[in-house]
């Protein structure tokens, strides 16, 4: 593990505009879609802790208190299937982060995704899905480049 940010790793956007527009246009896609501000950033720190992004979490902690979530339901999100703080949508939207994000462990099985596509609908299912996916990449290009918070 990592302690402190490589003099020699360079920030994408500043090595490859294109590929670092490229995700910012999956943003931008996201920016479109009618998942909820505070639905979007459970995501985004649920996914960044399960993959240890310290920037995104750091980020995105802050961006959900401007959005108005609670303090401590972002602290017990890293155990958020064993608190009843969370709803019934954000916990089938959490179940995806958890499985999406470790699909090398089981896929993601049935029981997961039929409860959350029963629960959030098909369009609202697959932005969550995409939004979790964008989540992973950002957090692999991150931790990559050595992105640490500026603390």
């Amino acid at each position: 593990m990592m302690l402190f940010k490589p003099s020699n790793r360079k920030l994408l956007g500043d090595v490859d505009k294109k590929a670092f527009q490229t995700m910012l246009r999956f943003e931008e896609y996201l920016a479109q879609t009618s998942i909820s501000k505070i639905h979007a950033e459970l995501i985004k720190i649920r996914v960044s802790q399960i993959n240890g992004c310290s920037y995104c979490i750091d980020k995105h902690i802050q961006d959900a208190i401007q959005y108005g979530e609670d303090h401590r339901r972002i602290h017990l999100l890293s155990v958020w299937h064993e608190v009843p703080c969370f709803s019934t949508e954000e916990r089938a939207i959490l179940a995806l982060c958890d499985c999406i994000t470790l699909i090398h462990q089981q896929g993601v099985p049935d029981d997961v995704y039929d409860q959350a596509l029963e629960i959030l609908g098909q369009q609202y299912f697959t932005e969550v899905m995409m939004a979790i996916i964008a989540m992973n990449a950002w957090n692999r290009v991150g931790i990559t480049t050595g992105r640490f918070p500026e603390i």
